[in-house]
């Protein structure tokens, strides 16, 4: 099958939102059928689940790879952009090419914000951040009154405390307003399985997610794909949906850089076991009827630290504020006190001219940025008065700590916002 990244790429940079202007450099969100929000709908379309709310990926080539399949290995390398798997692709992990040439590759973007909590919960509810509240890392709960990490629920200032949202009646498995598709594809006769390591598989985000899924752990990368092969490699008397999700590269990105050695070399290591311990050794008979799936959720951008960037500097402009800054460190959203409006955006423009853009929220909501439906009632509540979009490598850091950070996501940059897709029959 042909590569076709280059002609959806040009489709995805032609992609505009109509009522909104992001600037030159952004990548737009393609929430119309090239997204990381249209694979659930193709998801349930391969597997004979109903329609979710959404279409599905708008790839005929993609569809007729996925005629009668039993079986969809989905595979989340969290962080990794297009433009790197296409580098790497021809580097450390050129063992993927027998998979292109049999199969299909092409580009996807992600979501608005390009940040996990934000992916993986459209991923695992087939709706937009619009719709799930999920709208950053860190966002304001009215209800709660504080500003959460929407990782392991709890207040964003409490490093390494995970949970403490639960004291204060705060239900994983029933804060999300939409429902999430495992009951959907149980439902309808498909067993839903994800392979998590195990010191995420009881995270707040986790626990959102896994309803009526059956979880499976890992602790090390041959032990993950060992795994999936005995599973897949049961007889099918159900269709099913098995969910991989592999953060090494987002963490060694954000410590070293998403071109480190380090993140390529985590990269080239996980899709080597995956090769070796799974897609060679699957039985033919099995991998007939079975399609893998390999995506990324974002990717990142190198920033440089810079102490212009650190909000501790500008008390001027913090003044300015009811709270601190929520949302992304890429992404931002400001709550004014009164009245602030023309003196925080002269601030922005004539302290960092060019850096930033910002949007009232209440429009970049309407506009459709944070995607396609019914917003939920909580999300402008979560999106404050402004939103703050960066250009080039800018971020704002208002963490009470040291910047620790080298690669960054959550933005509109193409690093961040474009990502593979790859696809192949496994038989």
């Amino acid at each position: 099958m042909p590569d076709l990244t280059n002609s959806l790429l040009q489709k995805l940079r032609a992609q505009r939102l109509p009522e909104i202007d992001l600037g030159k450099d952004a990548q737009h969100p393609a929430y119309d059928g090239l997204s990381i929000l249209n694979i659930p709908g193709s998801v349930c379309k391969w597997l004979g689940a109903p329609d979710l709310p959404h279409p599905g990926l708008e790839i005929p080539e993609l569809d007729a790879l996925a005629e009668g399949v039993e079986q969809i290995i989905a595979v989340l390398v969290d962080a990794v952009s297009l433009h790197r798997f296409l580098d790497w692709l021809k580097g450390r992990a050129k063992f993927l090419q027998p998979l292109v040439d049999e199969g299909f590759l092409g580009a996807i973007t992600s979501i608005v914000p390009s940040t996990t909590s934000a992916a993986t919960t459209t991923l695992w509810t087939g709706r937009s951040p619009a719709e799930h509240g999920i709208l950053g890392y860190e966002i304001f709960l009215k209800e709660y009154g504080l500003i959460a990490n929407m990782i392991n629920h709890s207040p964003a200032a409490f490093d390494g405390r995970a949970g403490l949202l639960y004291s204060a009646g705060l239900d994983p498995e029933s804060f999300l307003p939409v429902p999430t598709i495992g009951p959907h594809l149980a439902q309808a006769d498909i067993e839903p399985h994800a392979f998590l390591h195990y010191s995420i598989s009881g995270s707040g985000l986790s626990r959102m997610h896994y309803r009526d899924v059956q979880l499976h752990t890992f602790g090390g990368i041959a032990d993950l794909w060992i795994g999936v092969r005995r599973l897949a490699d049961q007889p099918i008397s159900k269709k099913r949906y098995i969910w991989v999700y592999h953060g090494g590269v987002d963490g060694l990105s954000h410590r070293h850089g998403p071109d480190s050695e380090q993140a390529q070399a985590d990269f080239a290591s996980f899709t080597s076991s995956m090769m070796e311990d799974f897609v060679r050794q699957v039985s033919p008979k099995v991998g007939a009827k079975t399609m893998l799936l390999l995506f990324a959720d974002h990717g990142q951008i190198t920033t440089h630290k810079d102490p212009n960037f650190e909000l501790r500097n500008h008390p001027y402009l913090t003044q300015r504020f009811h709270i601190l800054p929520t949302g992304e460190n890429r992404l931002v959203y400001l709550y004014l006190r009164p009245g602030q409006d023309e003196a925080v955006n002269e601030y922005i423009q004539k302290t960092w001219p060019g850096a930033f853009t910002t949007i009232p929220s209440h429009y970049a909501l309407k506009a459709g940025l944070f995607g396609p439906g019914l917003p939920a009632r909580s999300s402008p509540d979560r999106l404050g008065d402004l939103t703050v979009l960066t250009h080039g490598d800018s971020y704002l850091w208002w963490a009470n700590k040291e910047n620790p950070l080298i690669g960054r996501h959550g933005g509109l940059s193409s690093e961040e916002m474009l990502v593979p897709l790859m696809a192949a029959r496994l038989g």
